[in-house]
């Protein structure tokens, strides 16, 4: 139990929060919210001893043993695996002990080291490490390269693993998604959901924290609040908490209004019904969380682009790759006024490149790419980050871009990503990557592009501002074709799934669940399968029976996420009732009647936990047994 009572932080002379209290229970599963700067991190930083209150008390059972990330990778020789296994000590320790029992002939010792580590899972160490570096991106070749030949973010991947590899009571997670493509994020995912600690995890990422939190901890206007449910129940919470400011609710349905104006316009034609259908199913997510985000500092949109040729841009029989090695072959892509496609696939099957391609920073091996006379792109990616001028500031950036403009307008339009007052006179060069990833989000927006190529546009984007930028996407009239690893936006976003694996690039017929499910496969070696289909089957065949191979699971799948949704349930029922049943005051004689209704409860409960938790593993097997 992590107990939390009238805490206080400060970071120099400003307060973080104050009059702050929380319990945190065993087991639970919390994420920690708020804007950049609100002071998540350094609740993390009070956890793990780095830190102490300005005021309060903080309390935690004693030899915890927590896990985290480390922000820093030495570059040392060690194979990568080695450098993962390294992270639990115990286990270290117990190997070196052995080997000075072997080397000193001590048969006695060396019978009760082997025993200690078979009760450790020591001799299962090395393919759970596997196992991890899989889950995470690395081939089964990396596993022996040395950590010193790994890149920046792999390396941070690698310090992942060090901490989901370590047996840990208490496991703090402090946006372990930046790093990570899709596939990573959908396994790290599936992960935490079954770690039996308790998790304290900061994230901006709607979809993960929805799917793994069972507890909130938001912290706003210098305070830190716990609420019970995952994120989006917490969305409904704070929503009638604020539901008073009227004002600033009403500037959040004039956005939506724009939205619903393009619905109203375009449903009845053909050629605009896909996309009017896809704002139509964001408007109804929109209007169920428009309210916790009232007093987001985030006021932008993106202007009606001035020209829109038909088609914007075409690429045909291209080849895509890096010297003699192409990573992508015949690709064939046009996109026209309208499109949302969102890109999906395995780590370096070539998104990245794609885009690159599709911005003209790159140019393709073979074929030809064609863009319209009028064509002008918006591209973001994260190296658009290293060329601002750090010595300059946001105002000099967009002075740049419109020496006509005055310096009130280029004001009013900084202040709609949150650069207000002295801070748009300031250098770059201080500022925190969320800060310079809204800087060339605006310069972006300011440019009036009629086609958007985003390649991971929400990394260090905290969530109102990631809400804003969906809210802005959605009104956009131009194309957009978008890599994220936020489920969430590539939801909301898009209506058209294309898949860059095998070499190609084709349409995905299914949504992102789908999608998952196709990652499960490929783990499993279906591609094997489906490279094996008969070379007579003509693309649209093979792509019938691949959604035909997703449909046939997907009952199963479906059955298999009710199951641990219900797990979910009466495990977080059980905690509550737990912690009802440890209160000394519901053993008072006045409380005899509501303490038998809470032990039937807690039979009921138990039972019922029992028989989800049975029927989820049931259904695992159904499933693993289904995919061969």
């Amino acid at each position: 139990m992590l107990n939390f009572k009238n805490i206080a932080l400060r970071r120099g002379a400003r307060v973080l929060f104050a009059n702050s209290s929380f319990t945190i229970h065993k087991g639970q599963k919390v994420g920690f919210t708020g804007a950049n700067g609100a002071g998540k991190s350094s609740l993390f930083a009070l956890v793990k001893n780095e830190l102490h209150l300005d005021e309060g008390d903080f309390s935690m059972p004693p030899n915890l043993e927590i896990a985290h990330v480390a922000q820093e990778t030495p570059a040392v020789a060690s194979s990568a695996i080695d450098y993962i296994i390294d992270s639990d000590q115990e286990l270290r320790h117990l190997q070196n002990q052995l080997k000075l029992a072997e080397q000193t002939g001590n048969g006695l010792k060396q019978a009760e080291l082997h025993a200690a580590l078979d009760t450790i899972g020591g001799y299962t160490a090395q393919a759970r490490a596997s196992r991890l570096m899989n889950g995470l991106g690395f081939t089964h070749d990396q596993e022996q390269n040395p950590v010193s030949s790994f890149s920046g973010g792999w390396r941070m991947r690698l310090n992942l693993a060090q901490a989901l590899m370590c047996r840990s009571d208490l496991l703090l997670l402090d946006e372990p998604t930046n790093h990570l493509d899709l596939d990573a994020v959908i396994w790290l995912q599936d992960w935490l959901c079954k770690y039996p600690g308790t998790l304290l995890l900061i994230s901006h990422d709607r979809d993960f924290l929805d799917t793994i939190t069972d507890h909130i901890v938001h912290i706003e206007q210098n305070k830190a609040e716990l609420y019970t449910g995952n994120y989006s129940a917490f969305e409904k919470m704070r929503a009638e908490k604020l539901a008073q400011q009227q004002s600033a609710y009403q500037k959040q349905q004039r956005e939506i209004a724009h939205i619903q104006s393009f619905v109203d316009r375009f449903k009845a034609q053909a050629t605009k019904a896909r996309q009017a259908q896809s704002r139509i199913k964001a408007l109804e997510r929109m209007e169920l969380i428009a309210m916790a985000h009232v007093d987001s500092p985030f006021d932008f949109s993106f202007a009606k682009p001035e020209k829109m040729p038909n088609p914007l841009l075409t690429l045909d029989k291209v080849d895509i790759g890096y010297g003699a090695t192409s990573v992508i072959r015949q690709a064939g892509l046009s996109i026209s006024p309208g499109d949302r496609i969102g890109l999906l696939g395995p780590n370096g099957a070539g998104k990245s490149s794609l885009i690159k391609v599709l911005a003209g920073e790159m140019s393709p091996l073979s074929g030809t790419r064609q863009e319209a006379e009028a064509l002008k792109i918006g591209y973001f990616a994260q190296h658009q980050l290293e060329q601002l001028q750090l010595d300059e500031s946001p105002l000099w950036h967009l002075q740049k871009l419109d020496r006509q403009a005055t310096e009130k307008d280029l004001r009013n339009f900084l202040g709609g990503f949150d650069f207000q007052g002295d801070k748009v006179l300031q250098a770059v060069k201080p500022f925190s990557g969320g800060e310079k990833a809204r800087l060339v989000l605006a310069l972006l927006v300011y440019q009036n592009p009629n086609l958007l190529l985003l390649d991971e546009p929400t990394n260090h984007l905290d969530l109102d501002m990631r809400h804003a930028l969906g809210v802005a996407l959605q009104d956009y009239q131009g194309a957009i074709v978008v890599v994220s690893h936020d489920r969430h936006l590539l939801r909301s976003v898009t209506d058209q799934l294309l898949l860059v694996a095998d070499g190609k690039v084709q349409p995905f017929e299914g949504d992102l669940d789908d999608y998952r499910l196709w990652l499960a496969e490929q783990k499993k070696g279906d591609e094997k399968a489906v490279d094996q289909v008969s070379p007579t089957v003509s693309r649209k065949d093979q792509r019938k029976l691949e959604a035909e191979r997703r449909q046939k699971h997907k009952p199963l799948f479906d059955a298999l996420k009710k199951a641990e949704f219900a797990v979910e349930k009466y495990h977080n029922e059980q905690r509550q009732l737990e912690h009802q049943l440890a209160d000394p005051a519901i053993y008072a004689e006045s409380e005899k009647t509501r303490l038998k209704q809470l032990m039937a409860r807690k039979i009921q409960v138990d039972k019922a936990l029992d028989e989800a938790e049975t029927a989820w593993m049931e259904a695992e097997e159904k499933l693993d047994a289904a995919k061969g």
